[in-house]
């Protein structure tokens, strides 16, 4: 198999977790009584598994000294993921799984154009074109039927 449709393979599996994440977050606030606690719960799972990751890998934990030569954008990353986390369990009941996702996942498209487009973050410039504006309208009436019906 071509590393290219590995990859892709991979993606639709990781894309497969967001909905799972969000339920189960979901029904740990249930627990819990409260999605900040919920999402900081989820978060500290998580980092312990990364550090076990970490550590049974032989990762060089010592690079992590290097982060203090990142720049300060670089930081804001556990602040925007802490954010989605626990917006994403407050969204759940209200929304459902398959409405709130796609609103997220419409977020994402519209975001990636505009980072695509303007190289924010020096990502690679990938002009917005006809067509990829054309994507991301049905992405919308994707979330307008999934809302809907």
């Amino acid at each position: 198999m071509s590393s290219i449709y590995f990859y892709i393979l991979l993606a639709l599996i990781v894309g497969t977790f967001l909905p799972l994440q969000v339920g189960v977050n979901s029904k740990l606030a249930d627990s819990v009584g409260s999605p900040l606690i919920s999402a900081f719960l989820s978060f500290c799972v998580g980092t312990i598994a990364l550090l076990s990751y970490i550590l049974i890998t032989g990762t060089p934990i010592a690079n992590a000294a290097n982060a203090k030569n990142a720049s300060p954008i670089s930081w804001i990353g556990g602040l925007l993921g802490a954010f989605y986390v626990a917006v994403s369990i407050v969204l759940l009941p209200k929304l459902g799984v398959a409405t709130t996702v796609t609103l997220i996942i419409a977020g994402q498209v519209l975001m990636s154009l505009v980072m695509d487009h303007f190289g924010l973050l020096d990502v690679p410039i990938k002009e917005v074109s006809f067509a990829r504006v054309c994507g991301a309208i049905l992405v919308i009436l994707g979330v307008v039927l999934i809302r809907k019906y």
